[in-house]
């Protein structure tokens, strides 16, 4: 498997899903604005967000499939494999029925939590209430994802990785057509909002479940027992879910804060900066992790540790291939970006600003968020989660710690610089231990190029800076206009970059030249 070619699957379907959410938040901007009711949706959002990222994305991918991977391997057929993800599924269902009724029960104190209880906005009983009402709708799709990770991470396993990477298209689907559809005052909106999001779970789990048949993987029901290996992979991913979720728990805590300690608009100006920032991050983290992980264990499983090292190397090397100049561009060209994809209707110019402070923050992490998808892999493939939860639980202080120091003095760009240093404190540490241990030892190609990629990054970033303001006229007109803009501002950044790696000698005439022979031999 070419790890290039599978992340550029990934990756692009990846793209597709995260312009649709920039279109379901264009839109979210404009029928809703940022508000009392945009923030009790995004609360509500954040709920199941964060346990699908503490379990479906986290835990449950951490645990389940180095174990799935080396039945695999160890055995040379799928009977043992798919009997050991049948026995998973009843336990896990069973688990998240009783989970589902006990959070759809405590919707209340919950969203008290999770938003601070809205402190400075001083809500009305009516307001709360309406806050908890989109909880408990949106508390159903945490079940739903759960359960299509199971068959995700079945199908990534067997290197049908495209299918489980297409399967968020449909939740944004669902909620683009819902504003589309059924946008009418910001209360209605965010309400309709919410009803799409399980709605999205179940176009989800129906997609993974149809390609999963047509894979040949057909899981039978079964009575949920806890036999040693279904004990084994449960005492995996507790630890699993705190260090794989640890930016989720980050932004979690920094939501919670925001709401308690800043007034009205301080959360929605933080999901949609966050929401800008994921469009790297899913399309080369999300991506690099889901690749990684299966590639990794497996290899590990037939003791090839020099290639699991290599196949690290270049997961690194693409990762900040790809991040540095998301990062740099993000920074200097915050403002421009927030401008053509939400100013306008409820979303001010003032609103615009805030929010492009709070993109410029979460970005300076941007290399860090990915590269914590890069190198967990390295632990969760030996089967110990329990380093990377020490490492998230020294993370999550760091982030308390920031946000309280750095709210009274930057106000909501205090959580996003938080949980940017909070996320490289997580890289520092990872990166550590594995370099103590031997199992991970940077190549001589990766040291070559880093520093080459960061030059070209700067160049590329200085070119922005002088050209953001020639597109200004062209970020406040007709939508068309403003997508053609930014589509502009995308491309000349990635050719002056591409010319900038050349230029540096980052990246030369005889990779590209390799990468087609491999192309044309594959």
């Amino acid at each position: 498997m070419k790890l290039a070619r599978a992340l550029g699957s990934i990756g692009g379907l990846t793209l597709a899903s995260r312009v649709l959410a920039l279109v379901r938040d264009s839109l979210q901007a404009r029928y809703v604005g940022a508000n009392f009711a945009s923030d009790a949706f995004l609360v509500a959002f954040r709920l199941p967000n964060m346990f699908r990222a503490f379990f479906a994305e986290g835990a449950f991918a951490s645990a389940f499939i180095p174990m799935f991977n080396r039945k695999l391997g160890e055995h040379g057929d799928r009977g043992p494999a798919f009997d050991f993800a049948e026995r998973t599924l009843a336990v896990l269902f069973t688990f998240l029925g009783v989970m589902t009724v006990v959070l759809l029960l405590a919707a209340w104190p919950l969203t008290a939590l999770l938003s601070g209880g809205f402190a400075k906005q001083h809500p009305t009983p009516d307001q709360f209430a309406y806050a908890v009402h989109l909880s408990r709708i949106t508390i159903p799709y945490l079940m739903l994802i759960c359960l299509a990770s199971l068959l995700g991470g079945i199908l990534n396993s067997l290197d049908k990785f495209w299918i489980n990477a297409a399967a968020p298209i449909l939740l944004n689907i669902a909620m683009v057509t819902a504003l589309f559809v059924f946008h009418g005052t910001p209360e209605e909106t965010a309400r309709a909002q919410a009803i799409a999001v399980p709605l999205g779970g179940v176009l989800q789990l129906l997609w993974l479940a149809v390609a999963c048949r047509a894979s040949g993987v057909s899981l039978r029901p079964r009575r949920p027992r806890l036999d040693p290996e279904v004990k084994r992979l449960l005492k995996l991913i507790l630890p699993a879910a705190l260090g794989a979720g640890a930016v989720q728990l980050n932004l979690v805590i920094s939501t919670a804060l925001s709401g308690y300690l800043l007034g009205e608009g301080s959360i929605s100006y933080i999901y949609y900066a966050d929401r800008l920032n994921q469009l790297p991050l899913g399309m080369i983290g999300i991506g690099l992790g889901t690749i990684l992980l299966p590639t990794i264990s497996r290899l590990l499983g037939k003791g090839e540790e020099a290639r699991a090292m290599e196949t690290q190397n270049r997961g690194m090397e693409l990762a900040l291939f790809l991040t540095l100049p998301a990062m740099v561009a993000l920074i200097v060209s915050a403002e421009p970006i927030v401008r053509g994809l939400f100013q306008y209707g409820h979303f001010t110019a003032a609103d615009t600003r805030a929010c492009a402070l709070a993109l410029a923050g979460f970005s300076i992490g941007l290399p860090s968020y990915v590269l914590v998808k890069v190198l967990a892999p390295g632990f969760y493939a030996r089967q110990d989660t329990r380093t990377p939860v020490r490492y998230a639980t020294i993370s999550v202080a760091v982030n308390i710690a920031a946000n309280l120091a750095l709210i009274p003095l930057i106000g909501h760009v205090g959580p996003p610089l938080a949980t940017a240093l909070s996320s490289t404190v997580n890289v520092f540490l990872l990166y550590r231990m594995l370099a103590k241990r031997r199992h991970f030892v940077v190549d001589a190609q990766l040291k070559r190029r880093l520093p080459r990629l960061m030059i070209a990054a700067a160049l590329m970033g200085l070119a922005l800076f002088a050209s953001n303001r020639l597109l200004d006229p062209w970020l406040g007109g007709p939508i068309v206009q403003r997508y053609l803009a930014l589509v502009v501002l995308v491309g000349a950044g990635c050719a002056i970059y591409g010319a900038a790696c050349f230029l540096t000698g980052a990246f030369r005439l005889s990779d590209l030249k390799a990468l087609m022979r491999r192309r044309r031999t594959s």
